[in-house]
């Protein structure tokens, strides 16, 4: 991503990104989530017990555009921590089941989920 040509959807994708420990770019709410990576993405995430930011692509066009240029990674969700992508639902299932999730949260001191 080249900072000469950054456009208002990667700068707000940038500023979510940068300004939570945490984010879940998906489709729909850790509630009500519309697809079913989308809802496996968040059943990981709770069992993990951090807290975090999701963003519902399905309301904005320009994020759910953008996010896969941001990230070079084509498809919903996406899930980033510490302003870093990690991947996408298979990636994070992956990591959760080696243990590596929970791991990186760790070693980067994000935030346990209230409650």
């Amino acid at each position: 991503m080249s900072d000469t040509n950054t456009s208002p959807t990667d700068t707000r994708i940038s500023e979510l990104v940068g300004s939570n420990d945490v984010v879940l770019f998906m489709k729909g709410t850790p509630l009500f989530p519309q697809c079913g990576f989308s809802s496996r993405a968040v059943a990981i995430l709770d069992h993990c017990g951090v807290a975090y930011e999701s963003v519902d692509v399905l309301q904005d066009m320009e994020i759910r555009q953008g996010i896969k240029t941001f990230s070079d990674w084509p498809t919903i969700p996406q899930l980033y921590v510490k302003g870093e992508f990690v991947g996408g639902s298979d990636i994070m299932m992956e990591m959760f089941e080696a243990g590596e999730l929970k791991q990186l949260m760790a070693d980067k001191q994000v935030a346990k989920a209230e409650g």
